[in-house]
């Protein structure tokens, strides 16, 4: 049985995936594939879905569950995709919430062994599916960053890579002329900090622009 809700209220701080990640196991001989990626948007989860519904079409089910937003603002689905009603999405969707991640998508593949499990089998084996990639995926969290440009003398190029690591930032390119012009990407309450250490390495000279603001996702 599917099942959807939304729920609006203030926003929490909370995880993503960092990548789609998979995990399988057997029980008693059926073989549990569970796959789990970022979505962003309801239609995200679900292009996800019907992607991994599709390479697993012989599947004998694909329980698809997905919470998109995090903390208290969120949208949350599963179907048991054939299975006895609360023995598949269920407890899939009750891990998920459970890991404190958001903006994610699971599909669990079951390709059946032979052997009942019974419903209590079959609450286990998807549960412990859903738990196998919430404990192994990486998780980021989404931040605000400024994407810049800068030039600085060669003689600069190693202490500002320094600086731009220990501000959390990034290198997203450089560009090697009679200056070096480097592309930056940092956290936007990081910025006022990396200013004022490449306007200290440069005595002033050195001052990056600001290109673009954006939403990202950075490892924690």
């Amino acid at each position: 049985m599917p099942s959807s809700v939304t729920i609006h209220s203030v926003s929490k701080p909370y995880s993503i995936p960092l990548s789609e990640i998979r995990r399988e196991h057997v029980v008693v001989n059926s073989r549990f594939i569970a796959t789990l990626a970022p979505a962003f948007s309801t239609d995200e989860a679900r292009a996800f879905s019907a992607r991994i519904k599709s390479e697993f079409a012989d599947a004998t089910h694909n329980v698809p569950v997905y919470i998109i937003g995090g903390g208290n603002t969120v949208t949350e689905y599963f179907s048991d995709d054939g299975e006895p009603s609360g023995t598949a999405g269920k407890p899939a969707l009750a891990v998920l919430r459970g890991s404190g991640l958001g903006d994610a998508a699971l599909v669990i593949t079951r390709y059946f062994g032979g052997t009942l499990l019974g419903t209590g089998g079959l609450v286990k084996a998807y549960t412990e599916s859903a738990q196998m990639v919430v404990n192994a995926v990486g998780r980021g969290r989404r931040v605000p960053v400024h994407v810049m440009m800068v030039a600085i003398p060669y003689n600069l190029l190693e202490r500002v890579r320094l600086v731009v690591n220990r501000q959390r930032g990034e290198i997203l390119g450089e560009d090697f002329a009679a200056d070096i012009t480097m592309t930056l990407q940092v956290p936007v309450e990081n910025y006022d900090s990396l200013q004022n250490d490449l306007r200290e390495l440069s005595a002033g000279k050195s001052q990056a622009e600001v290109i673009e603001t954006k939403e990202t996702v950075v490892p924690v």
